[in-house]
């Protein structure tokens, strides 16, 4: 009996959609100015700003090019230990975790497209900022730096 169950079960989580790839937000994502403190001098993105469940879980996927000073910023609104993977995501990508007060936690350069391998924050981080693979080594971005931007209080111009 615990079978059948279990199977119905199953079976209704992959009818209602529970398995089902996300759909894309409803309306476009908000931009903002990101300056990162790089050794090379001043890196500035142009981010889409994924602010809610629907948006973070849909990131970047299904996107086919990403320009060199644009990304999209993960912002959890709070400290959260979280984790990423690159499911429907057709390019490489920089992660780079950043903690509440803008300082930059760690990197994951060059995640690898299409892959369910998870890539975690090492501590709480406040916003998770995704961009082109490699971008994070040819602007010499590393942990410690810091990132301008308004939800960390740091304006930079």
């Amino acid at each position: 009996m615990r079978m059948v169950w279990l199977v119905s079960a199953v079976l209704l989580a992959f009818s209602s959609g529970a398995f089902a790839d996300p759909t894309p937000p409803a309306k476009p994502l908000p931009h903002a100015q990101l300056v990162i403190d790089a050794d090379n001098g001043p890196a500035k993105f142009d981010v889409e700003v994924a602010g809610d469940a629907r948006s973070q879980e849909y990131g970047l996927m299904f996107r086919k090019s990403l320009a060199p000073n644009a990304g999209m910023l993960f912002d959890f609104h709070q400290p959260v230990m979280t984790s990423f993977w690159m499911k429907n995501t057709l390019i490489p990508l920089d992660m780079i975790f950043i903690r509440p007060d803008g300082v930059i936690s760690s990197v994951a350069a060059e995640a690898v497209p299409m892959t369910l391998t998870t890539i975690p924050s090492l501590e709480p981080v406040r916003a998770v900022l995704e961009i082109k693979g490699g971008r994070a080594a040819e602007l010499n971005i590393y942990p410690g730096q810091h990132v301008h931007g308004s939800i960390f209080g740091r304006l930079r111009h």
